[in-house]
């Protein structure tokens, strides 16, 4: 039987991968996705669960969704990218590495890749990865369907925005279980 691996907010980090205005005409479920991302960084503020953010070429892509945003520490400054994969940043690898991050909660877009790429490298370096499926979302859905099977295959654990904060969370006893509770409703 395969280990069973159970997220902590201690060892956590949520990695918002790209998620930047100039996708939204074109992604069909964009509003959709940009809200519970924001619903995410919420629930990783309360759970005092550090989040990094990403944005590829923000030049020619904007930047990240205003509804991210508005929920975002003020101090806290995206890292631009121009390689697909997060990881090909020596600051995003540095935050991880200095908070000493042992599992990466991803989200964001394009499923099929930067969220793989980073994903994938973030497993070969032996961080364990949880894919937020109700927090990605690409341009065409088969793209999505595939890229979730190929992260399930090298090693990826699913999981939903509720199921890994009330995971993080583990006890209605928690002093977040009430705010937490209101943000997902």
């Amino acid at each position: 039987m395969d280990k069973i691996i159970k997220l902590s907010h201690e060892s956590a980090a949520l990695a918002v991968i790209d998620m930047q205005e100039a996708f939204r005409p074109v992604i069909s479920d964009f509003g959709e996705v940009a809200s519970r991302i924001a619903m995410a960084v919420e629930g990783a503020r309360l759970l005092e669960v550090p989040v990094i953010v990403t944005e590829q070429y923000p030049k020619g892509l904007k930047h990240t969704a205003e509804e991210i945003v508005a929920r975002l520490p003020a101090e806290l400054k995206a890292i631009e990218k121009s390689c697909f994969s997060s990881c090909g940043s020596e600051d995003f690898l540095s935050q991880l590495i200095s908070r000493n991050i042992k599992q990466v909660l991803v989200c964001g877009i394009e499923a099929h890749i930067c969220v793989l790429q980073t994903s994938l490298d973030l497993l070969e370096r032996g961080f364990e990865v949880f894919i937020l499926v109700d927090c990605i979302t690409s341009r065409k859905p088969e793209n999505k369907q595939v890229a979730l099977a190929r992260l399930l295959q090298a090693g990826a654990i699913y999981s939903t925005l509720e199921m890994s904060l009330f995971e993080m969370m583990e006890s209605a006893d928690s002093p977040q279980f009430k705010a937490i509770q209101n943000l997902i409703r």
